[in-house]
């Protein structure tokens, strides 16, 4: 463990990396873990890649529900590649130290990036809630310059956000203890790893906790709540069927990114509940990217369309080079 020199006034000696335990109590399983935590990656950044691209090139999507669908798409490949690529590498070559700035830095930029996607998934519920209760309305209120503002508040407000948070805890010190029983860093380790007094940093956390990520949840929640209401008011079997399709994806998109969430930073960590922990990171870290994609592709008919017309283009090209 490397150390560096005690600050000015300290009494403990701080560190300057730490080990991400992550699955080395699997050492059986580290081959498998790496194979398919690897498929699962390539998987998810080549599959969410094309749906950008879909979404750019194909008119017939150029919708408010596709633009964030694209704007998701983006979001899951930043996600995706902040915590997948330096497990693989610990994976392959058994390698778990992890600096601290680096650390710092893996957390802000995981932070930022869920947080974004919180604020995402309540624009896109708006978005239905708009197309679905008020559909007299949705063409002029959801314009094109609505869906840059809310855009682009979801990615600065999710930045913005855990930039003031990371600020705070780079000032943690970090000494006696340097192992991390994770696979990333996040916020919880490192609190309880601090040496530092953290008793006014923990409420401050807990309070931007609130707002990035139980304010989004209970107005995604308000937004489902209108829609399912709206739904049931509906007379014709066959109509709520229709409407409900339209909005399931997302339904079962939130569902799960949030559920997990739940899980893992809300119940208390105990028993069947800790050893689980790491499955449940999985779950909302690795897994949901992937499932966003699987939903969003397989469900969606105007994606499907999409995809097999850039196909037939792609195939005419090739016989047809001039």
């Amino acid at each position: 463990m490397q150390l560096m020199e005690k600050g000015e006034g300290k009494n403990q000696t701080a560190m300057k990396e730490f080990i991400l335990l992550g699955f080395g109590d699997l050492p059986e399983l580290q081959t498998l873990l790496f194979l398919i935590f690897l498929v699962i990656y390539i998987a998810t950044m080549a599959g969410n890649i094309l749906i950008v691209a879909l979404v750019v090139a194909d008119q017939n999507l150029h919708t408010p529900m596709f633009f964030f669908l694209g704007n998701l798409s983006c979001l899951e490949i930043c996600y995706t590649s902040t915590i997948l690529p330096r497990l693989l590498a610990s994976l392959l070559i058994g390698n778990r130290t992890i600096s601290v700035p680096g650390c710092i830095a893996q957390f802000y930029f995981f932070g930022s990036l869920v947080t974004t996607e919180c604020y995402l998934l309540t624009v896109m519920s708006y978005d239905r809630y708009l197309a679905i209760c008020k559909p007299l309305y949705y063409g002029t209120l959801m314009n094109g310059r609505l869906c840059l503002q809310l855009a682009a508040g979801s990615w600065i407000s999710g930045f913005l956000i855990c930039t003031i948070v990371t600020c705070v805890m780079s000032q943690l010190i970090f000494c006696s203890r340097n192992e991390i029983d994770h696979f990333f860093c996040d916020f919880t380790s490192l609190i309880q790893l601090s040496c530092s007094d953290t008793s006014q940093i923990t409420p401050l956390i807990y309070i931007f906790s609130f707002l990035d990520a139980v304010s989004p949840f209970l107005l995604t929640l308000a937004s489902y709540i209108c829609i399912i209401a709206t739904i049931l008011g509906i007379p014709s079997t066959t109509g709520r069927q229709k409407t409900f399709s339209t909005c399931s994806s997302h339904l079962i998109v939130v569902a799960l990114f949030y559920g997990t969430i739940m899980i893992v930073y809300m119940l208390p960590k105990s028993g069947t509940l800790r050893a689980l922990n790491k499955v449940f990171s999985v779950c909302y870290t690795v897994l949901t990217p992937l499932a966003n994609l699987l939903i969003y592709s397989l469900r969606n008919r105007e994606v499907n369309e999409a995809l097999r017309n850039a196909v037939r283009r792609a195939v005419t090209l090739t016989k047809n080079p001039d």
